[in-house]
């Protein structure tokens, strides 16, 4: 099967990357550069290119190709989709876009999100440009026939990533760094709405499953651990994993948004609301799709790789300095809580 993955090298896309080349799949990766980061791994093809700036160089580096399948993992606004049909109409038996499951109705009517639930979030661009890029495919696919299949991941994790409500994406050891060091951490609201973490390496059982099966063409897809976790439980565990008594500070969601304007939709449009994902479509498309992977397990796996090296404790200076200002403000309005 002769696949090409747009970006590839990325915190999801490398344990699908991994997993093709293990399966034997032809996989092309095109992607700007590769760093000790984000690498391509043995067995897979770079096409190096650059997709966002230069549109007819790609052409240009695609004449003459068809693929089984291609998957667009940078893909987040309307125009990159349009980009995207001129690409690849005609050249592809399939197209897959990865949406993201931040894109249902919030705040939910029903907290068991299946694939059936409303496409709606009025809180975060991100999720309504995710939202429009799915409608303009499945109107292409309707109207003449283009091969898409999406994807909505939810918050999926690697080694080199600390998933949790209030962090630094960037610089995900600093909340680790704070937890060992006896600082309080932030927790949005009372840490008892729920949440479901996915490991990389089991999203990518799922989503390969996907890969060349012609009968997911014109479907969608979620693919989540089926492990839910209060916050509470989720930061819980990270504390025993390091070993320390963990200082949580829970405070209001829209008060930590009135400070870090990120958050709002990254709270408000997505971590406040409680989620359970019903996985039962994946499962009869890919059935050997399991989460192996616990919560437990994968942060123990994080941690680790982080403090396998100094170089990966990087420190997110300004978040600690605004965090402890949420905190301050919190404390100094409700003392006794």
């Amino acid at each position: 099967m002769k696949i090409l993955f747009i970006g590839g090298t990325g915190l999801i896309s490398s344990a699908c990357s991994d997993l093709a080349v293990q399966r034997g799949m032809e996989l092309f990766i095109l992607n700007r550069g590769v760093s000790q980061k984000h690498r391509v791994p043995d067995g897979a093809a770079l096409l190096q290119g650059d997709v966002y700036n230069d549109e007819n160089g790609v052409a240009e580096l695609l004449a003459g190709q068809h693929f089984d399948a291609v998957v667009d993992w940078i893909a987040f606004t309307p125009n990159d989709i349009e980009r995207d049909l001129r690409l690849f109409r005609g050249k592809t038996d399939q197209f897959m876009f990865i949406s993201s499951a931040s894109a249902y109705q919030k705040p939910p009517q029903h907290y068991v999100i299946t694939e059936e639930t409303p496409l709606e979030n009025p809180f975060w661009e991100y999720s309504q440009n995710k939202i429009a890029c799915e409608e303009r495919l499945m109107q292409a696919y309707h109207q003449d026939g283009f091969p898409v299949t999406i994807v909505r991941p939810s918050l999926t994790y690697g080694p080199s990533q600390i998933p949790l409500a209030m962090g630094s994406w960037a610089h995900p050891y600093t909340i680790v760094d704070r937890m060992k060091r006896g600082q309080k951490v932030i927790v949005p609201g009372d840490g008892t709405s729920l949440w479901v973490f996915t490991w990389n390496e089991d999203f990518a059982i799922g989503f390969l499953g996907l890969l060349g099966n012609k009968a997911a063409v014109g479907e969608d897809f979620q693919i989540t651990s089926d492990e839910v976790l209060t916050w509470n439980q989720a930061y819980q565990e990270v504390g025993r994993a390091l070993g320390v008594d963990l200082q949580l500070a829970h405070i209001s969601s829209y008060l930590i948004a009135a400070y870090d304007e990120h958050e709002f939709g990254s709270l408000i449009g997505d971590k406040a609301n409680s989620v359970v994902f019903d996985n039962s479509k994946i499962k009869r498309f890919v059935p050997e799709f399991e989460c192996k992977i616990s919560w437990a397990e994968g942060i123990r796996r994080s941690i680790a790789w982080f403090e396998s090296a100094p170089a990966h404790q990087t420190i997110d200076h300004e978040a600690n300095q605004l965090w402890d200002r949420i905190i301050s403000i919190y404390e100094k309005a409700f003392p006794n809580d």
